[in-house]
């Protein structure tokens, strides 16, 4: 199996993509922090994110999903974010990295989880905010850099994918991965 992440900066058009993706017909594993946010927020925990421990909730539910999300040999699958994301986060949020999450990387590392190649959708030039996304758009710029610097860290290749229609970005990415 061939998996690909797809990744950047808050509000750049991931999930759109990710559609259309799996409209086209491809297995596509979610995102695992907005879901960690949403559930945390409806348990009264109003921005879940100011806890050290929310970086380990969501790395440990990206595993999971990654883990459950089995297909035949010959399938591309693309995952909405990975644990690489969550090290940004971490670093963004001004968290050290965890024994867990540590560890974790390494895993994926070691195991060769993800393709090389990491699909990173550019911003689109501002941002909508939603309950689990409340950040500025200068904030997703920095967000941004340190996606970049993290990815490339950890020994991955960014394929940059331009701002365009969500047609025209999934044709970007179908075309890298053949």
């Amino acid at each position: 199996m061939r998996r690909f992440i797809i990744t950047g900066a808050p509000g750049s058009g991931k999930t759109a993509i990710c559609r259309q993706l799996e409209l086209d017909g491809f297995s596509v594993v979610e995102e695992a922090a907005t879901d960690v946010i949403a559930t945390l927020q409806a348990r009264g925990i109003a921005d879940p994110w100011t806890d050290s421990s929310f970086i380990d909730v969501v790395a440990r539910l990206q595993k999971s999903r990654q883990i459950r999300a089995s297909c035949p040999p010959d399938t591309v699958q693309f995952h909405d974010r990975s644990v690489v994301c969550t090290a940004a986060l971490a670093v963004y949020l001004g968290y050290s990295l965890s024994p867990f999450l540590t560890h974790e990387l390494e895993r994926v590392r070691k195991e060769a989880v993800y393709e090389n190649r990491v699909f990173f959708i550019r911003n689109l030039s501002f941002i909508v905010n939603t309950e689990a996304r409340r950040i500025t758009f200068e904030e997703t710029l920095r967000f941004e850099r340190i996606h970049e610097e993290t990815y490339r860290q950890f020994g991955f290749e960014l394929f940059p994918v331009e701002p365009g229609t969500p047609l025209e970005r999934v044709a970007a990415i179908k075309t890298a991965i053949l």
